[in-house]
């Protein structure tokens, strides 16, 4: 009797969901190396429908299904590579091809697509906020210059003296989709390996991936969905209350 109630409230929660992770991408449109997010959910239960006969119960007809409520299924990251962004700043870099950067946080390792790097007080290469970055030997890279010629394996060279400083860490992941990522859009988790089919681009960013228009598509479908069901559900309840008082009084 009351079974609306859990498709229309399953929903709403559903297409809550779903608009968090809406929101998420578009507020990080502009975030270097960031990989959106998609939600998707599926029926908790499918019940078939059945037509019989009155009397004659052998020869039922499928008429159908009825889905029950909704249930997250799966979030999925999409890694795929976003666009390269010419910077012209000396300590930026973007992975054309495979591969994070490696960035040690208090002696744990975290990966990122980021390559907006700073350097700290100490003249270490690094990630603002979030730690150094590891080289190719997952040493943490000290230059004594931002003056550099970068190699497309990501050797770093200084211009001053020719002197070789490192080689920037790149490190791929056989399954991505056990990655797991904080807000900040660094990455945890999964088995590193060096990377191999990657071009390094000096004085560039890989901008984030996220589809603008796609994003607001969802997003206003996401709201309907979500307005719709609200409005339905106080029908629905409006009708309830009315039916079971008519049956207080019937009784």
């Amino acid at each position: 009797m009351f079974r609306g109630f859990y498709n229309l409230t399953s929903g709403m929660l559903s297409q809550g969901r779903r608009l968090d992770v809406v929101s998420n991408n578009i507020t990080n449109i502009s975030t270097a190396g960031y990989k959106a997010d998609h939600y998707t959910d599926s029926t908790f239960q499918e019940v078939m429908l059945s037509r019989v006969g009155n009397k004659d119960k052998s020869r039922s007809q499928e008429i159908g299904q009825q889905s029950y409520i909704l249930a997250p299924s799966e979030l999925f990251t999409d890694y795929t590579q976003g666009g390269l962004e010419e910077t012209g700043l000396p300590l930026d870099f973007a992975i054309d091809g495979e591969g994070y950067f490696a960035i040690d946080r208090d002696g744990q390792v975290a990966y990122t697509r980021a390559g907006s790097f700073t350097l700290d007080d100490e003249g270490y290469l690094c990630l603002a906020g979030q730690g150094r970055v590891l080289s190719n030997e997952r040493q943490p890279i000290q230059l004594p210059t931002d003056n550099l010629y970068v190699d497309v394996e990501g050797g770093l060279y200084s211009l001053n003296n020719r002197g070789y400083l490192g080689t920037l860490g790149v490190f791929a992941f056989e399954d991505e989709q056990a990655l797991e990522h904080n807000e900040r859009g660094l990455f945890q988790g999964g088995q590193p390996q060096a990377g191999e089919n990657y071009v390094i681009r000096h004085k560039m960013v890989e901008r984030s991936n996220v589809n603008m228009v796609q994003e607001m598509v969802s997003m206003m479908t996401t709201q309907r969905a979500l307005q719709s069901a609200a409005q339905i559900s106080k029908i629905y309840d409006q009708v309830m209350t009315r039916a079971t008082t008519e049956l207080g009084r019937l009784g």
